[in-house]
């Protein structure tokens, strides 16, 4: 979903919302900056969200996801990247750039449409999120060059 630790750690029933067409959204101000994150869920985390509904954890505190502390998770993830021979440092602020980039931007989703989904007040600071990925620049010069032989 591309959401900072903290915004999944507080995540609770009432940001979660359904448009007219059924379609579920996260919309949930930032803890960081009150700026508003509008996120379309898609199946796997609607999934992940459906198989917690019912977890004791969640029902105690009011959450949506049994969340340790920021901590624990991180080395939950190195755990997982050793397993997996991963040699980069994996956090949960890796995953809110990967989201950026490799899950967002890689698949035409537009830097503003990024920006809205992060709760950023403008494109700029997505920017630092995004980085250009070798494969997004030859599928923008794919396209122009097609433009240009028409």
């Amino acid at each position: 979903t591309g959401l900072a630790f903290i915004d999944v750690y507080n995540l609770r029933p009432e940001h979660v919302s359904e448009d007219s067409n059924g379609n579920l959204w996260i919309v949930k101000p930032r803890e960081k900056t009150n700026n508003l994150c509008n996120i379309p869920l898609l199946s796997i985390p609607k999934q992940i969200l459906e198989k917690y509904k019912d977890n004791p954890y969640c029902m105690d505190k009011g959450t949506l996801l049994p969340v340790p502390c920021n901590q624990k998770m991180n080395s939950y993830l190195k755990e997982i990247a050793d397993l997996c021979g991963i040699k980069k440092n994996l956090t949960t602020h890796t995953a809110r750039h990967s989201f950026a980039s490799v899950i967002a931007l890689a698949n035409n989703v537009s830097l503003p449409n990024v920006a809205k989904m992060l709760g950023h007040s403008s494109t700029r600071m997505t920017q630092h999120y995004a980085k250009v990925l070798d494969q997004t620049i030859l599928r923008d010069m794919q396209a122009v060059e097609k433009q240009l032989s028409v």
